[in-house]
């Protein structure tokens, strides 16, 4: 009576063991699934387009700076006729498409955020686009009084948010991949895997989404 009531205690345990193996894998497996979906549709898009305008930015300034390095939007000496054309035609090819694109991503995709709230810095990028847009506009229609946006372009407080938020995203990638595979591994030993997940959870990071 005694072997069969351990047997039977040993074999609930067990399934309970297994069971909540199982749940914490699902909750690993959609966790994952959302980091997955944060770098390959917000963050890392975002981090390249701001990457590539930074660049194409300096490269632009390289080719007309003023002395000791000065963007010609930024000096004493104004830019010329001919460096406001050539502005234009960089403005219109190239950075507002990229910020466009930056403005789109964070629209359409904002349930994507780390944070529970859209940052500041996001509305300010939003802000500095449709601030371009009515620039453009003015240009289309022959007018090229003015040739910025009504609101500044948070340069670099917007690629820094973009590095750390996706380096901080493929850092949890890499430790859900890891634990996967150890829960994978261990779905035999129920009893050993209990042990090795208690463990990811103490080393986990705090989540923000």
């Amino acid at each position: 009576m005694i072997a069969m009531v351990v047997t039977i205690g040993l074999a609930f345990v067990g399934y309970v063991v297994t069971y909540l193996n199982g749940l914490r894998l699902t909750q690993r497996q959609e966790r994952l699934a959302r980091v997955n979906r944060q770098l390959s549709d917000l963050y890392g898009p975002l981090f390249a387009l701001t990457e590539a305008n930074r660049r194409t930015f300096d490269a632009f300034v390289g080719r007309h700076a003023r002395p000791g390095g000065t963007s010609p939007f930024d000096h004493e000496i104004p830019p010329t006729p001919e460096e406001l054309t050539e502005w234009r035609l960089w403005v219109t090819t190239v950075f507002l498409p990229n910020i466009q694109a930056m403005r789109d991503l964070v629209i359409k995709h904002a349930d994507l955020l780390s944070e529970p709230d859209m940052p500041p810095l996001l509305l300010h990028l939003c802000a500095h686009v449709s601030g371009y847009e009515i620039t453009a506009a003015r240009w289309a229609q022959g007018n090229h009084d003015h040739h910025l946006s009504v609101v500044s372009f948070p340069s670099e407080e917007l690629a820094a948010y973009a590095r750390q938020g996706f380096a901080t995203l493929k850092k949890e990638q890499t430790r859900l991949l890891g634990q996967r595979s150890r829960m994978r591994d261990a779905v035999f030993d129920p009893y050993a895997s209990s042990s090795a997940m208690a463990a990811d959870d103490n080393s986990a990071p705090p989540r923000r989404a």
